[in-house]
Order: C-alpha cells, then structure tokens, then sequence
C-alpha cells in the first residue's frame, strides 16, 4: 500500500515533490505518477478552519499544493467548516474544542487572502486554485441516508485499527462518538469532490494516512457499486516535520508561526527561519522555498558560521514569499540592525503590556513575551548573567520593573542574542 519512491518519476511534479522532500508515502505511486504525467490532475488538501490563521506548519502543505499547480495541475484548498464542527482526533490525546459557526466562518475567511499569496485563483485558467468549503455539503445531510449510504461502507474493526483511535482506546482516553465520526466525513468529502470537481488525488500530513485511505476505499466501492468506469482515487502523503531540537515544525518558544502578518510581524517571521538550527537549514530551503536544488546544495556544503550564508537565505525567501520583497528586505535589514551589534534598537518592534510594574521573572514568561519556557528556567539564565535591562547586566529575577525604567526606547531587555522592547502602560493609573 505504500511502495517506495520511483527512483526517476516520469512526472515533473512528481519528480519534484520526491527531491525537494515533500513526498512520504502513497496508496498507489505508480498511478499518482502516470495521472500526473498524462494530463492536468485536480487534487485536494483539507484545512479545518479552527485558528485565526494558518501557521508554518500548514505551510509545507502550501509548498507542495504551489509545485503541483506549477505545473499544471488544479489545486483544491477544501476548508472544513463542516468538519470543524466536529473536532479532527488525529495526533490529539484529548477531544478538541468545538468552535461556533460564526468562529468557524470567520477563520476560514482569513484564509483565502494567505492562500492567494501562494496559489493562483480566477485566472481564467485551467488549473486555477478552487476554495471549497465542506460546509456546503455537509451540514445538509440527512443522518439516516448518510449511515445508510456512507455508512454501511466502514466497519467498526477496521477504524478502531485505526493509529489515532487505537492509541486514545489504549490509553483509556475517551473518545467521543462525534470524533469517530471524522474519518467518515473526510472520506465522503474526497467522494463528493470526486463526484464533482473530477477530484482524484488527496494529499496531506502523514497523520491523516488512515483518513485518506478510507476516502480511497469508499470511492472504490462505491465505484464497484454503480460498476462505474471511472478513475480511481489515490492519496498522497508529506512527512510530518520536526527540528533537530525536537520540537513540530511551526511552533516556536512563543507558540505558532502564524502566516498573518498581524498575528506575527514579518520581522518576527524572519527572526523565526533565521534561528533554525544549522542541522535543519538544507531540508527548509529545499521545502520552504523556491531556490533551485544544485544551489540549495551548493550553499549548505559548508559548517560553522559559514551556514549562516545559507540560513539568511532561508529567511529572506521564506519571508518574501508570504509577505513580499520589500517586507522581506525590512525585515533584514531590521535584523542586521538589531542584531548586528549596531546597538540600533529602533529596528525591534515595540510591544506594550497593559501593566504599571512587573518582576523581572513575570516579565520574561509574559505570554506576549515567552523569552524562556518557564520561571525555573528564568531565575536560572538571569543568576547566569544571561539578561540585560537597558544595557546593563541583571541578576536579579525578582528586580521591579516600572515605568520608571524605561527611556525614550522603552523597557529594552536583552536575552543573549534576542531583544525585546517593552512599554509599560499603567491604565488604571491614567486620569
């Protein structure tokens, strides 16, 4: 079910995906790689639509949707309205917030203006990006004639073989009826998309491999069942990311690497790609952007600070991509500035905290700050001489920090080679 990579895909897109690392594992490679080399092949992605933004995490999935449109294929970007409503259990130990429809409505309108910085929509062209959302379909089903139609297709057994679902039963984890219901809706979203928009390949995170192959087997047999001479459904999944320090790709100290530049300043994004580890740099340029794989080669061949070439070029692109070249300059320039050892502190962006005075501890595990993981963690790096108030060296975690403390700049904290400028706002003190 799952064969290794062709060593030479006759599909360019194919031939892509596999070098520049987007490819894991398949339920039919040799059929992905003939339908991809016969003609235009229209594919999907599902988004469930239950943050504000999409993060870098989602990204890599954006990645590969923009190689295969690039090369002639149609991209379908499916947001899960719908099966937001009923909360993904894959990877998770515990059930998911449900989210109310008006939530749910307005995270997926954040999303249309993200994937158009990637993908191209209402071009008039073949291959134009479709946003779907499975809401459409989904909130207007009938139960008994989904059970009966759908239903009757899945059997107990084989979803609770299922990773997601075995591990939460072994654990003795609840698992609520609304979660087990997930991989069927998944699966009819890839039929309906099948029936309707000629939608034959699924792509996505190996975490979803158990749902996808259930959309692939329920289009089989209801394929078999009408004795219908259509295509067959294949899916397609990326491998799941992680640093080498171990944590998921798209998480950083301060939490996610959202896309929106409101939620993450493409200061802050550059910063994110610029502090990868050296042993991670190869693998994101060849993932998180666009430069051809010989000089992606060619400029990681090198150790120590002679990387640091490489991994500004990953920062740069990476942020031109999502928020354009004249972003993407600003914010290196901001960070040659801030970090160059210039001293020019103007170039860090401001961050105000509703707070008339703060420790020095709370300040640095703020959660607008998150300067470090916990305050063991900080009493332990500020005693080791590892923070700087206005330039001058503290040691001291429970120090009371004012407005009384902060010059023209602000608050101006320095945690080894990161900088924060903090503003003090005192509300209940204003007249």
């Amino acid at each position: 079910m799952a064969p290794a990579p062709a060593p030479n895909p006759k599909s360019p897109a194919l031939a892509t995906l596999v070098a520049r690392g987007y490819f894991e594992q398949a339920s039919d490679l040799d059929a992905i790689d003939d339908a991809l080399s016969s003609g235009m092949v229209t594919f999907y992605i599902g988004f469930d639509p239950t943050a504000r933004s999409l993060h870098a995490g989602n990204l890599l999935t954006i990645m590969a949707m923009r190689v295969l449109q690039r090369h002639g294929h149609r991209p379908i970007c499916l947001l899960g309205a719908g099966t937001a409503m009923v909360g993904d259990p894959s990877g998770k130990t515990e059930m998911r917030k449900i989210l109310d429809q008006e939530t749910i409505a307005e995270n997926a309108a954040a999303f249309r203006e993200q994937f158009s910085r990637f993908l191209h929509f209402d071009r008039g062209q073949a291959n134009d990006a479709l946003l779907l959302n499975n809401a459409d379909w989904l909130l207007g089903l009938k139960y008994i004639e989904f059970l009966r139609d759908i239903g009757r297709h899945f059997t107990v057994n084989r979803m609770v073989a299922v990773k997601t679902y075995r591990d939460r039963l072994d654990a003795e984890i609840p698992l609520s009826f609304l979660e087990f219901n997930y991989q069927l809706l998944q699966a009819y979203d890839f039929y309906h998309l099948s029936q309707s928009y000629d939608c034959t390949l699924q792509l996505g995170g190996s975490d979803q491999w158990g749902n996808m192959i259930a959309g692939v087997e329920l289009i089989r047999r209801m394929q078999c069942e009408r004795e219908t001479g259509e295509a067959g459904a294949t899916c397609l999944t990326f491998p799941l990311l992680t640093t080498a320090d171990g944590r998921k790709m798209g998480k950083s100290e301060r939490g996610a690497v959202w896309l929106s530049g409101e939620l993450l300043s493409p200061f802050e994004y550059y910063q994110y790609w610029i502090n990868r580890d050296d042993r991670d740099v190869g693998r994101l340029l060849r993932l998180y952007t666009e430069i051809p794989l010989e000089e992606i080669d060619e400029i990681t061949q090198v150790e120590g600070s002679a990387m640091r070439e490489a991994t500004r070029r990953l920062a740069f692109e990476a942020t031109r991509l999502l928020h354009g070249e004249e972003a993407a300059e600003q914010a290196e320039t901001a960070s040659r500035q801030a970090f160059g050892g210039g001293g020019d502190w103007s170039a860090v962006p401001e961050l105000a905290l509703d707070v008339g005075e703060i420790t020095l501890v709370d300040l640095l595990v703020h959660e607008h700050v998150q300067a470090f993981k916990s305050k063991r963690e900080t009493r332990k790096r500020v005693e080791a001489n590892a923070v700087k108030i206005n330039d001058e060296p503290c040691t001291d975690p429970n120090r009371l920090l004012t407005a009384r403390d902060q010059d023209d700049q602000g608050l101006r904290i320095k945690v080894g080679k990161k900088r924060f400028r903090i503003c003090l706002v005192d509300s209940e003190a204003a007249p």
